[in-house]
């Protein structure tokens, strides 16, 4: 029997941002597929940023998405900005803007973070226990996503969980403030025995900027204090890193 190397990240390359971006929807779609044919319904958290921008363009396309059986997906958030949906940093209101209010999703289905309320404990509770409940999960256990979405920054942070961050270290909760300085915005969190929990983990690398940093994450010994995507090294085999070709540079 051949085994499988689980100390070896899953690295697909592909050439340029828009292929990122396919590759992404087809394994978005898959996972969708194969979990609603298992269990009636399929649990995915995202993630904001620049990066998967494209492929939120993919899902609002529905001759790519016409096959997805969008009122049996429950759609979640890794990470959101203290700012009202809105805004335009909000992560929430990217992802309604570019495929969310163009799906046939049912609204219930959609679980945003509060990021406008006014105590970051609170709005942290508020979505642990909104989690909670759609999973119907008693105290103590961790929800396992079908999928969760991810990007990495130049720093090497995963969803908020920053270099030196509490909420890294944080085994209690499914979700965590994460207090930041006056020139950026306070946010809320998945902690990582959820992230590690899922059942797949599906990383998008994209840009020049990210080069260096994921040259540095992939070769160095794991170090989670310095580089929070490193928490995720206890589940390599559950993770398909997908890395455009700027990115890839240093690999």
């Amino acid at each position: 029997m051949e085994t499988v190397d689980q100390s070896t990240p899953h690295i697909t390359k592909v050439t340029t941002p828009k292929d990122l971006a396919h590759k992404a929807l087809t394994m978005f779609s898959r996972a969708a597929l194969e979990a609603i044919q298992k269990r009636g319904r399929f649990y995915v958290a995202l993630s904001g940023g620049h990066t998967p921008q494209r492929f939120f363009e993919l899902l609002s396309n529905r001759s790519y998405t016409e096959h997805i059986p969008w009122d049996r997906i429950e759609v979640f958030w890794v990470d959101e900005r203290c700012v009202p949906p809105d805004a335009k940093d909000s992560n929430y209101g990217m992802a309604a803007d570019i495929f969310l209010s163009k799906v046939r999703i049912p609204k219930e289905n959609v679980h945003r973070i509060s990021g406008e309320c006014q105590s970051l404990q609170q709005a942290a509770s508020a979505y642990e226990e909104t989690i909670r409940r759609s999973f119907r999960l008693p105290p103590g256990q961790t929800p396992q996503f079908d999928l969760i979405v991810l990007g990495m920054c130049p720093d090497g942070h995963i969803g908020s969980l920053y270099p030196n961050s509490y909420a890294l270290i944080d085994t209690e909760d499914l979700v965590a403030p994460v207090y930041r300085m006056e020139e950026d915005y306070s946010r809320i969190t998945l902690t990582p025995p959820v992230l590690t929990a899922a059942h797949r983990l599906m990383i998008l690398i994209s840009g020049s900027e990210k080069a260096a940093i994921l040259g540095e994450v992939m070769r160095g010994e794991p170090d989670p204090i310095r580089y929070p995507v490193h928490t995720l090294w206890p589940v390599l085999d559950r993770i398909t890193w997908i890395v455009d070709e700027p990115a890839a540079r240093f690999l």
